[in-house]
């Protein structure tokens, strides 16, 4: 080895230790008398000092040709530190150098390599491997490696087998778009990369593995934010021999070892929520459950007074943003700027104040009266000082925008501690979804996932078929979906059934679908899984809303990698030989 320790690893204890340091340089200071090198690897950073007639005039000479980020290996000596620095772990010595060696040169980095760089998200990610040096980027992939060990000793503790699916497999027309890889031994046949290992490990069922896992790559090529990208992972799961129950105790364990294994905290039993329940009182099927602000309708009490917003619409309903009466004018103004943005959707916001006297002052106060105002008030539980918030209109679209704003108040009210975290499983989803544009149902998880066996009858009629509930389940953590699953379909028929459904024909489903049908006929066990986005698990654990943060080497928000320029064009001869016979840009 080239160095006998870490620039993290030094304590007073190896005072008087002749020692070996490799890593680069942070930074340089020169006071004449005495200079320093700040020497850092990803252990940590460790001070060189060089003072005036004691170290070799040649290393003093030395350091005036160092600059940030040149490659160093020091020999020295570990001495106590003159004036300690205990904000870090080796503040208390110093390496005497007795040789300073440069093992690499380097140019000038485009931005600071320090924990507030000056660099940009555009300019950290062209140069991404600079971006890695610092702590924060370093200590988000730290945190990664730690979450991915610690799932695999849980696992691992519970009998599961992991075991790698194919990365080139079929493509499916359910869910988003396939990325598409050409297969130049097929001309004119392509590949798809996974979106998930779904029917693999359903298979891996079928063949005896009654627990099995990956912590594996999936791709989707679908618009991106902050918590997707067009590729992630996930912590890939199944069961054999098992009821929802099961499934949901199985991973709310690991959740909670997860959370005592990286954070320390012992996490509560995870409560339960129906999907009907909690678009009731939330308007999202991934609710924010640190705050309360629960959707109050007031249909009865707001409709028949003459103001028509109300009388016109066929749903009417509001929060209460508790302690927030004191929001001026020009506040409100911009909160109903805010809910009419395309994103959200809203015609407008009615506000009412709850006065500290009690007294309700609306902005319709000409349509009602104080008596009428004073229910509003008991309908919202209100109380001096808060501030209820009205939308009205169509009750899908408005439900959406009222959950919105909730969450834009919670923001702003600071009810969305990072530190604070609220787990919460919503079940019982609707199985079927009715597109307009398309005039025919969509599975609202997957075409594999299985109905409540007491909705089994509900599918016999047009008329009741999207009452039917899945045998599906989420994991919310402060209103991001960490994941989901279901008890899936293990029989032919049943599986032949739902491909009807979703509009496939016998020949269709046999020809996209035709292997795992097969498969079903071979004493399938009942089985069922869930998979936790492993990204946003990170994201979740270091406080960051964004899954790039925990990524060695992600895309921006175009879909691209600017470090290495990808995607690229590929030659003519290339596209000849995938048997593909255009260009790029159609020539």
């Amino acid at each position: 080895m080239l160095r006998t320790h870490t620039c993290g690893e030094l304590r007073p204890d190896h005072i008087g230790q002749t020692v070996t340091l490799c890593g680069w340089v942070q930074r340089t200071r020169d006071k004449g008398s005495i200079a320093w090198i700040d020497l850092r690897d990803r252990y940590g950073l460790t001070q060189i000092a060089l003072e005036e007639g004691v170290e070799a005039d040649s290393l003093r000479e030395q350091l005036r040709h160092l600059g940030r980020e040149f490659v160093l290996s020091v020999t020295g000596v570990v001495q106590e530190r003159y004036s300690k620095n205990d904000k870090m772990p080796t503040g208390a010595i110093e390496i005497r150098p007795t040789s300073l060696e440069i093992l690499n040169p380097a140019k000038l980095p485009p931005f600071l390599i320090e924990d507030d760089t000056d660099g940009g998200d555009d300019l950290r990610l062209k140069y991404r491997y600079l971006d890695l040096r610092r702590t924060p980027v370093r200590n988000n992939l730290m945190l990664r490696h730690k979450l991915a060990q610690a799932v695999r000793r849980y696992l691992d503790g519970q009998e599961f087998i992991e075991v790698e699916t194919p990365v080139l497999i079929k493509s499916t027309p359910e869910g988003a778009r396939d990325f598409v890889v050409p297969s130049r031994m097929n001309p004119g046949e392509f590949y798809a990369l996974p979106q998930s290992p779904q029917t693999f490990k359903q298979l891996l069922m079928v063949s005896g593995f009654d627990r099995y896992f990956q912590i594996v790559k999936c791709f989707r090529d679908e618009d991106l934010r902050a918590d997707r990208q067009p590729e992630f992972t996930q912590i890939d799961c199944e069961m054999s021999f098992v009821t929802q129950e099961d499934i949901l105790n199985m991973f709310e364990g690991l959740v909670r070892y997860l959370f005592k294994e990286i954070k320390d905290l012992d996490f509560p039993e995870v409560p339960r929520m129906t999907y009907a329940e909690a678009m009731h009182r939330f308007g999202n099927d991934k609710p924010d459950v640190r705050f309360a602000m629960e959707f109050v309708e007031l249909n009865d009490l707001a409709k028949g007074h003459g103001f028509p917003v109300f009388d016109n619409a066929p749903w009417v309903a509001g929060i209460n943003a508790i302690t927030s009466a004191a929001y001026t004018r020009k506040q409100i103004d911009e909160l109903m700027e805010w809910v009419k943005r395309p994103q959200i959707g809203a015609t407008g916001l009615v506000y009412a104040r709850v006065e500290a006297d009690g007294v309700v002052k609306s902005s319709v106060d000409k349509f009602y009266p104080q008596e009428e105002l004073q229910k509003w008030k008991t309908a919202f539980n209100a109380n001096p000082g808060d501030l209820l918030l009205l939308l009205a209109g169509d009750e899908n679209k408005t439900r959406k925008a009222l959950s919105e704003l909730r969450l834009e108040m919670g923001r702003r009210l600071g009810l969305c501690d990072k530190n604070s975290f609220a787990p919460l499983w919503v079940v019982d989803f609707p199985l079927l979804e009715f597109g307009e544009e398309e005039n025919r149902y969509f599975a609202m998880h997957h075409p594999f996932t299985s109905p409540k066996p007491e909705d089994l009858a509900l599918l016999d009629s047009p008329e009741t078929i999207g009452q039917v509930r899945a045998n599906a389940y989420d994991l919310v953590i402060n209103g991001v979906e960490i994941g989901g699953g279901s008890i899936r379909i293990h029989d032919r028929a049943v599986q032949a059934r739902m491909f009807s459904l979703l509009g496939f024909t016998d020949e269709e489903a046999q020809a996209q679908f035709g292997f795992l049908l097969d498969a079903f006929e071979y004493g399938a066990p009942p089985h069922g899984g869930l998979a936790l986005g492993f990204d946003r698990l990170c994201s979740l654990f270091g406080g960051s809303d964004s899954i790039r943060d925990f990524i060695a080497f992600p895309k921006n928000n175009s879909g691209r990698d600017v470090m290495i320029d990808s995607p690229s064009p590929i030659s003519d001869a290339q596209l000849k030989e995938l048997s593909i016979a255009t260009t790029v840009g159609g020539k």
